[in-house]
């Protein structure tokens, strides 16, 4: 007997359905797509090709486009970065520029640091030039009032008073016509000023004071036998030791008047700043008040701060190597004061030591063949 078996025999109909409806789908699609089919109609003739070569070319077309969008976008991008490298490189530039250029308040300050150092080699020519004279004065050197006595040399000191300095109470008892800065070399005020002397009369007015100050009257001058005589031998010793004491503290006050004398040409800054501070503004000034004017710009002026806040980093750190400069400038110059003090606090102690050293008693000379 045949054996049957019917859910196979189903399935295999089924399978067979299928396939026939698949086939039948394809066809259907095939002949949509062929030439006469509706896709042909809309899309006219393939005078160009297949719809499948269109298709094909057409989605081909879009990719090149699509790479070429991203080429282009890539050339767009790497234009704008070169762009803006440009321009931060441009803003560094200019940054970099503004930094390193040279500002107004630097030259100002170096233009009144130039004349600073020039004043102080006039100041000291005029110090040394008083000082030439005023050693050969308390020496007694020959043509001077000492070299023929005290006397002399105090009448000497008493002309000058009567000529330059007199005043009324001397005016009255005729023995001069009153002058018009009476006692001048007897006040301070001849010597210490605001910052400048007034011009060769103030500095004269300063050597005069100067003079009553410290050695109004020479010791008459020791010579002759005075200097040769086995008695003078100690005495002109000791005349060296008072000259050269006198020396040192005429030296002092010469200084004081050398840098207050009117030595330095002043910037138009320097002279804006006299202007500033209720002074008036004139061409020239001591080596002293240069100093002073550039410490007080920089403390009270406002057209300095004004710059200085707007300054960039380079330019503040110039500005403040420059006043370190200035600073380690007047330290060398305390250091040189310094020096004057401890050398007249030396020659203090030394005539202090001299004075109170007193032989107990007269001892006879040694008999110096034994």
């Amino acid at each position: 007997m045949p054996v049957i078996d019917y859910a196979s025999l189903a399935v295999d109909q089924a399978m067979k359905f299928i396939q026939n409806q698949m086939n039948n789908t394809l066809n259907s699609i095939t002949g949509q797509l062929g030439a006469n089919g509706p896709l042909a109609q809309l899309l006219g003739p393939n005078t160009y090709g297949s719809v499948n070569q269109l298709l094909q070319q057409g989605f081909t077309q879009i990719s090149n486009y699509q790479k070429a969008q991203v080429d282009a976008h890539s050339q767009l991008i790497d234009g704008q970065n070169i762009a803006m490298a440009r321009v931060q490189r441009d803003f560094r530039n200019a940054q970099i520029r503004d930094e390193h250029i040279v500002g107004s308040t630097h030259c100002a300050a170096l233009d009144g640091g130039q004349a600073v150092i020039a004043g102080a080699s006039k100041s000291w020519q005029v110090a040394k030039s008083i000082t030439d004279v005023t050693d050969k004065r308390g020496e007694g050197g020959l043509n001077q009032p000492g070299y023929f006595g005290s006397a002399q040399a105090a009448q000497a000191n008493n002309n000058l008073h009567y000529q330059r300095y007199c005043n009324d109470v001397e005016a009255a008892a005729g023995l001069c016509t009153i002058s018009q800065t009476p006692n001048a070399d007897q006040q301070a005020s001849a010597l210490f000023v605001s910052g400048t002397l007034d011009g060769q009369d103030g500095v004269t007015r300063a050597n005069d004071y100067a003079t009553s100050l410290i050695q109004p009257v020479v010791p008459g001058t020791l010579r002759g036998d005075q200097i040769t005589s086995t008695q003078g031998a100690e005495a002109i010793a000791r005349r060296r030791a008072y000259n050269a004491r006198m020396s040192l503290a005429r030296d002092v006050t010469s200084v004081a008047i050398g840098v207050q004398s009117p030595s330095v040409t002043l910037t138009s800054e320097q002279q804006q700043e006299m202007t500033d501070e209720g002074l008036p503004a004139t061409p020239t000034a001591s080596w002293l008040h240069a100093l002073m004017l550039d410490t007080t710009r920089r403390l009270s002026s406002t057209n300095y701060h004004g710059q200085l806040a707007s300054m960039p980093a380079a330019s503040i750190q110039r500005e403040i190597a420059t006043e370190l400069a200035q600073t380690n400038y007047l330290l060398v110059q305390l250091y040189k004061l310094n020096l004057m003090h401890a050398t007249t606090s030396a020659a203090h102690l030394a005539e202090t030591v001299e004075h109170n050293y007193q032989p107990a008693f007269a001892m006879p000379s040694p008999n110096l063949s034994n």
